[in-house]
């Protein structure tokens, strides 16, 4: 039964949904960021920080544990003082290749074996966190509550985004800038990180209200997941939703991992043993967190926001088209970014502005389809399981990223990814004509 409480959720909705984002940022964002200042080559850059995202893709496997558990609070607490510690580890682990050994981009990513121990057990805890904090969302309030504070939480996790992105990526260039020391920075920028989190954690400890979940056997949980995953597998157009689900992005889960390394190697090209390094804009930590963490971040919220407008005004099944077009065609700017490498840096913020801001409004149609596709009995297990496959679309590509780009540079790998808009298309003619003309339109 859930316990009433006077607390208002405006005490703890922000700062629990902001928690939620910037360990997600820190695994996936902020290592591909440091390792590629690091030195290290793209290929095993990509490889290794795409398994970082496996958690997430795993996540539905253990959350009946967290539903049987303790309480949901004392999950969130746990993996926040948890996150806390790890971050600790991290900036006191964090090894120093020297500056020559960067400079070369050969340093091998083996040196931080246990960085990625520790950044993989942070994406368990972070993963957990999710799930935990998703449920205690639904039994801390009623209903229309949750209703009124679904764009709270929204928008708190999108400001954690520009928090990692933006201030934290900015933190590691000033001390960049100020020492000419990549690995100190990266220190300080991921002690910047864990003194947010205990911060938080501090503050959670008074605020969050003590609500019991309902009382649910262990093997009850076990038998309605199980029924859960066997009728989402069961049901009408399954293959189609899957390859929809796995191919619709597949051009920006090529561009993805390549994007801030693209942005920080420097213009002059080498190559050796048959590898490919360099060819990128050659930007500073600082102006990386200026564009991509402040401009792009700003597009792909606005992009996301008018995304939604647009569905709630057109419905699905007509804006499909323009939203797979908008998610593809602005991925147009790395291809004349790597042939012509600009140097100004509006023309640089312009163009992955207009990237950002198209992702964010073609994205939202995925969004949607999983929503369409999950609705029904079970529907909050089953759109779990469409994440998983979300999280799948963005791994896949994500191994072979970079191997594809040391093989060929960066021009064509971005042609690559442009001609992988194929599968985008075909996936999107198929599942237009399944989608039902009214949906989502209001």
């Amino acid at each position: 039964m859930q316990q009433s409480n006077s607390k208002t959720p405006w005490l703890w909705v922000p700062t629990l949904y902001f928690a939620e984002g910037v360990p997600y940022v820190l695994v996936n964002t902020i290592s591909v960021m440091m390792f590629a200042k690091m030195g290290v080559p793209n290929d095993q850059l990509s490889f290794f920080t795409t398994l970082l995202y496996f958690p997430w893709f795993l996540k539905g496997l253990w959350s009946p544990i967290v539903d049987v558990v303790r309480t949901k609070r004392w999950w969130i607490i746990a993996m926040q003082i948890l996150m806390t510690a790890l971050c600790i580890l991290l900036v006191v682990s964090l090894p120093h290749p020297d500056a020559a050994l960067i400079d070369s981009k050969q340093t091998p990513v083996s040196i931080f074996w246990l960085t990625l121990v520790l950044f993989i057990i942070t994406a368990f805890a972070s993963a957990t966190h999710d799930i935990a904090a998703d449920g205690y969302y639904m039994l801390a309030h009623d209903s229309g509550s949750q209703a009124r504070f679904v764009g709270i939480r929204s928008t708190f996790y999108r400001i954690a985004t520009i928090f990692g992105q933006g201030v934290l990526v900015a933190v590691a260039g000033v001390v960049e800038k100020r020492t000419d020391n990549i690995p100190l920075s990266w220190q300080v920028a991921i002690g910047a990180g864990a003194v947010t989190l205990c911060l938080i954690t501090l503050y959670h400890l008074f605020t969050l209200p003590k609500v019991e979940k309902s009382e649910v056997t262990t093997a009850h949980s076990q038998l309605s997941f199980s029924k859960a995953f066997l009728t989402f597998f069961t049901k009408p157009g399954i293959l189609l939703a899957v390859l929809f689900m796995l191919l619709y992005r597949l051009p920006e889960g090529l561009l993805v991992k390549l994007s801030f390394p693209f942005l920080v190697d420097k213009p002059e090209v080498m190559v050796r043993d048959g590898q490919i390094f360099g060819g990128g804009l050659g930007l500073s930590t600082l102006d990386v967190a200026v564009i991509y963490g402040g401009v792009g971040v700003v597009a792909l919220l606005l992009g996301g926001i008018l995304g939604g407008l647009y569905i709630s005004r057109h419905g699905l099944k007509r804006s499909l088209w323009i939203m797979a077009a908008l998610l593809t065609l602005p991925n147009f700017v790395y291809v004349y970014m790597s042939a012509a490498l600009p140097t100004n840096l509006w023309l640089i913020g312009t163009a992955i502005g207009l990237e950002q801001f198209g992702y964010g409004f073609g994205f939202t149609a995925y969004m949607m389809y999983m929503m369409y596709f999950a609705d029904g009995e079970y529907k909050t297990s089953h759109y779990a399981i469409c994440t998983a496959f979300m999280a799948l679309s963005m791994m896949l590509p994500g191994f072979v990223a970079g191997k594809i780009e040391m093989a060929v540079g960066y021009n064509a790998f971005f042609w690559i990814a442009i001609a992988c808009s194929v599968t985008t298309v075909a996936v999107t003619y198929f599942v237009r004509r399944q989608v039902k003309p009214d949906y989502g339109k209001k």
